[in-house]
């Protein structure tokens, strides 16, 4: 009997997400995956050293109460209105497996509102593949051409919008676009929705404004944050959900005994005791960004406006494909995307302002001579 009889159907029809490219080659600028060109904090950094010791061999504390405790006073919340998890990722898996039926078991049209997870696109790639690992139907509807959330009115219109799914994707700041949305609107939409709304505010630190207290106000509302872009931590893996005690209760039933490392819990804790330092890159990052926006509509690139730590352009010239592989050719790696909506931009990390000068001179080197003046 072969291998493959062994594995589920639905397993074997399943497209996994594709991270960002991890390069080999030494030297690259890495602009792919939007991670934060400055370290940790020397706090954190001291507090991870400080704690590889004799504590490696023990269990961490199972539901990251001290970093719960933070949360919750940074946040104005309690303790019980949130759960950390290994990465936001992991969060916004839980949230799949808690609030969403299999679609299989669905017949009637509540039923089926029951097995959906809906999300706008472009936007994470990651909620469809989510959805198929729960064998749930997915409910993808396109964001307006220039990326901003259609109105209330204009979802009713199009009747492909479901304002009974089971759960609600909602990417803000929304990548790959870069676009921010306002508080105002992205209430309007949780208070239409009668399912779960699953804000996920991963660029947030990025933005002019955060929908935090839409899930201190609203019961079925979620707020996703993660240590990971703000905050340098994507090696450690700590994500988090705001929200009502409820929600939060039923998430824990799910989540995997001790599923976020000890190292990562101390280390998110460190970084809460070192914000200032933190707020301060940010306003690094936000100024690299304005400035290469700047430099690269200049060379003719349609720069689309950012609210998060990366920007999406469509350059000049050649296809998107083409200045993907000429811009690696010359050491500086960036993201293209295949689907429709994107598939003429290059989303780009705001790196470093070595990094993003050293781009700029790059494309100027690719372009024609009259063009790149």
């Amino acid at each position: 009997m072969s291998n493959l009889q062994l594995i589920r159907p639905l397993v074997h029809k399943l497209h996994a997400y594709v991270p960002g490219e991890q390069p080999k080659i030494k030297g690259l600028i890495k602009l792919n995956t939007n991670e934060n060109p400055y370290p940790p904090s020397p706090r954190v950094l001291a507090a991870v050293k400080a704690a590889v010791d004799g504590r490696l061999r023990l269990y961490p504390n199972p539901t990251s109460e001290k970093l719960r405790e933070k949360l919750a006073k940074l946040h104005g919340c309690k303790a019980e209105n949130i759960i950390v998890g290994n990465g936001s990722d992991e969060v916004l898996a839980l949230a799949t497996r808690a609030f969403t039926e299999p679609e299989q078991k669905a017949e009637s049209r509540k039923q089926k509102a029951k097995a959906t997870v809906q999300y706008f696109t472009p936007s994470y790639s990651l909620y469809p593949v989510l959805a198929d690992i729960h064998g749930a139907a997915k409910n993808a509807v396109p964001l307006k051409p220039d990326f901003s959330l259609p109105g209330i009115s204009e979802l009713k219109r199009g009747r492909q919008w479901n304002f009974g799914a089971a759960l609600t994707f909602i990417t803000t700041p929304n990548a790959p676009s870069g676009r921010g949305y306002k508080t105002s609107e992205l209430e309007k939409l949780c208070r239409a929705q009668k399912g779960v709304v699953v804000l996920d505010e991963a660029y947030v630190d990025f933005a002019s404004e955060n929908a935090l207290k839409l899930a201190l106000k609203y019961p079925h509302v979620l707020v996703a944050r993660t240590f990971s872009k703000a905050y340098s931590l994507c090696f450690q893996r700590v994500g988090y959900y705001v929200g009502h005690a409820e929600l939060i209760a039923a998430l824990d039933k799910l989540r995997d005994s001790y599923n976020v490392n000890g190292l990562g819990q101390i280390a998110a804790a460190a970084t809460l005791d070192d914000l200032k330092f933190y707020r301060a890159n940010f306003k690094k990052i936000i100024a690299t960004r304005e400035r290469l926006s700047r430099e690269l509509t200049k060379l003719g690139f349609r720069v689309l406006p950012s609210q998060t730590n990366f920007i999406l352009v469509k350059p000049p010239l050649f296809p998107a494909k083409e200045w993907l592989q000429k811009l690696r050719d010359k050491k500086i790696l960036v993201r293209w995307f295949s689907a429709p909506e994107v598939r003429d931009y290059l989303r780009i990390t705001i790196g470093t302002p070595a990094e993003a000068a050293a781009l700029v001179k790059v494309v100027r080197g690719i372009l024609p001579v009259p063009f790149s003046n």
